[in-house]
């Protein structure tokens, strides 16, 4: 046994298997705990002769109510929608959203270097953005409840779609409906960083060229966003032989390519076709044929999962894959020669 003067809640938290957050609510008798682990928790600390002591747990940092939101952007609608799912869940279950942005890969390292010391919170949402060695090993550190949104997370809990397999929805709508010469706008982040959303829609494109034996090298790469969609299409009318259909890596890439080719006096679809991927608002308005991914539901399967695990119980899915379907609409038709 731990001697009696040695022994403190991370010790009842490894024993029991559960986070720190979760034995100072148990031991306090707060709410968010089934019965069975608050059972569980208690009997193991009087097996180490534990008691909580009020002005130590204020120290140590016990429960705290709270839970960080980590977003690279705010004014983003994918981003806004993740945000919104999120809150609806973790309000229901009376917890408090503190929301950091942090736009620069420089401030999400200051700010998973500093997090452990600060102990503001139980538990931690990232939300689309690759998470580095440094800062998983942070967050274990940490032991709190960490769910990773858009992202394969290793041991964390995660909720995503299936980016290759969108990516093989969007080409594979075009090549069903007769194109043979198909573009790809791929995108980085203002720092030129590629994502694993990102490298996912890249294989996804190639493997659907490649099992219907076509050629794959009609790709170019911007930033992000409506000017980098407007900038890629310039790129692919510049090509010596220009595709007859375009895969966008975002709705908000294809609307800025479908811009350069109303300026270029090029007809949509009858010209060109455009798919994109996401069902952003925009899309309906553009009649751009898209791949749907549920965003909002992320966020809410992401907040669901932290309160599960806030409250002791373990989700029914640590991996949640979320799935996505084409949307049709009139930016893709029958290539011109068909």
């Amino acid at each position: 046994m731990i001697p009696k003067q040695s022994v403190n809640m991370a010790d009842v938290a490894r024993r029991t298997g559960v986070s720190i957050a979760t034995v100072s609510r148990a031991l306090r008798g707060e709410r968010g705990v089934s019965e069975a682990t608050r059972l569980r928790i208690q009997r193991v600390a009087d097996e180490l002769a534990y008691v909580i002591s009020p002005e130590a747990s204020k120290l140590s940092g016990g429960a705290t109510g709270r839970v960080a939101v980590v977003v690279p952007w705010i004014d983003a609608w994918f981003y806004s929608r993740i945000l919104a799912g999120i809150e609806h869940e973790l309000r229901a279950a009376d917890l408090d959203v503190l929301l950091y942005c942090l736009e620069e890969s420089s401030q999400r390292e200051s700010f998973f270097e500093r997090l452990p010391l600060r102990r503001k919170v139980d538990a931690v949402i990232a939300v689309a953005f690759p998470l580095t060695g440094p800062e998983r090993a942070r967050l274990e550190e940490m032991d709190v409840t960490v769910v990773v949104i858009g992202a394969h997370a290793g041991e964390f809990p995660s909720v995503r779609i299936d980016d290759e397999l969108a990516a093989r929805q969007a080409v594979g709508h075009l090549i069903r409906i007769g194109h043979t010469r198909i573009g790809m706008i791929r995108t980085v982040d203002p720092e030129g960083q590629y994502w694993e959303g990102d490298i996912a829609r890249v294989a996804g494109f190639h493997a659907a060229l490649a099992d219907a034996g076509l050629d794959d090298d009609c790709t170019v790469t911007v930033p992000w966003g409506i000017e980098g969609g407007e900038r890629g299409m310039e790129l692919l009318l510049s090509r010596a032989e220009v595709p007859t259909a375009v895969f966008c890596h975002s709705d908000e890439v294809a609307v800025g390519a479908l811009r350069t080719l109303r300026r270029a006096g090029i007809p949509v679809p009858a010209g060109m076709s455009v798919i994109g991927i996401d069902d952003h608002p925009t899309a309906e308005l553009a009649d751009l044929t898209t791949v749907r991914q549920p965003v909002g539901e992320q966020g809410a399967a992401a907040g669901r999962a932290v309160v599960e695990l806030l409250s002791g119980r373990e989700p029914a899915e640590r991996a949640v894959v979320l799935p996505t379907h084409l949307v049709v609409r009139g930016s893709t038709a029958r290539p011109p020669e068909l």
